[in-house]
């Protein structure tokens, strides 16, 4: 793939991983288009690249909406002619059991987490394809791997990004599209501050497990540049995470029944008295 003009596109990169990857790329020389929904963030994304001597511009891109992707990638050919990268990196967190979360919930998660790569894959695939390169970095979890219980839709995005992923890798090959797809732990992010749950307190149980994590942003996105350069397909950052993933592969006799000590009963609040705690978009 040529990469001589190492131009990248990165949605949802206004803030954690996605502007973490946005800095790392641009560091090393990388052209960058930030895409996300929360403006003031992502002009300050772009603002800390240019002020670092780097090239970036600002696209508003909210990954439910085809024309805004659309619209990214026209910006992005008018301004470059070309793209070498995308990053599908946008996304939203969800918690509850089967019985106790809303389906409009996971409605929402589903059109953000699993349809807004699909749409980024599809939009994108085509300028590939004219092109006869590129390459796809697709940041799902290792929610799609590992299935802890109470996160139901989550799990759910994430499995679907991994599976498209594997899909895509195939498929695209013989049109020198290259796709890779990152499965990161918890980290430090802010992917709790949207979060929709019926448990009011699942967000502070959230935000204590990102502070345990050794890794932060910018560790993955030097991770994922460097596995991504060497052309992985699947990107673990975790080991912790990835030694489990072994287990369930490997010894599920040991692994489920740790899963299943994590689903034990909790006394929760009636679903009527949590609704209006949910959170919002």
């Amino acid at each position: 793939m040529p990469l001589q003009n190492k131009r990248i596109a990165i949605t949802g990169a206004a803030s954690g991983l996605g502007k973490a990857l946005a800095l790392q790329y641009a560091e090393h020389g990388w052209t960058v288009a930030v895409a996300d929904i929360h403006d003031t963030r992502g002009r300050e994304t772009v603002d800390t690249i240019l002020q670092a001597g780097g090239e970036a511009f600002y696209s508003h891109c909210d990954v439910r909406k085809e024309q805004d992707l659309r619209r990214l990638r026209d910006e992005i050919v008018q301004r470059w002619g070309g793209l070498d990268m995308m990053v599908n990196n946008a996304g939203v967190a969800a918690h509850g059991a089967i019985d106790q979360a809303e389906l409009e919930d996971w409605e929402w998660i589903l059109d953000i987490n699993l349809m807004g790569v699909v749409r980024g894959c599809r939009i994108f695939a085509a300028l590939f394809k004219q092109q006869g390169y590129g390459h796809f970095v697709n940041i799902a979890s290792m929610a799609g791997l590992l299935h802890t219980p109470e996160m139901n839709s989550y799990n759910v995005s994430k499995a679907g990004v991994i599976a498209l992923s594997e899909t895509l890798r195939t498929e695209l090959a013989a049109d020198g599209i290259k796709v890779t797809v990152v499965c990161p732990g918890f980290f430090p992010t802010q992917l709790a501050e949207s979060m929709r749950s019926p448990d009011p307190g699942i967000q502070r149980v959230v935000e204590k497990l990102f502070a345990k994590s050794k890794l932060k942003a910018h560790d993955i996105a030097a991770i994922i540049y460097r596995e991504v350069a060497e052309g992985t397909f699947y990107v673990l950052p975790h080991w912790d995470y990835r030694l489990l993933w072994y287990l369930k592969r490997y010894a599920p006799a040991i692994y489920f029944p740790l899963m299943q000590k994590m689903s034990a009963p909790r006394k929760r609040k009636p679903v009527s008295a949590r609704r209006a705690q949910k959170s919002t978009f």
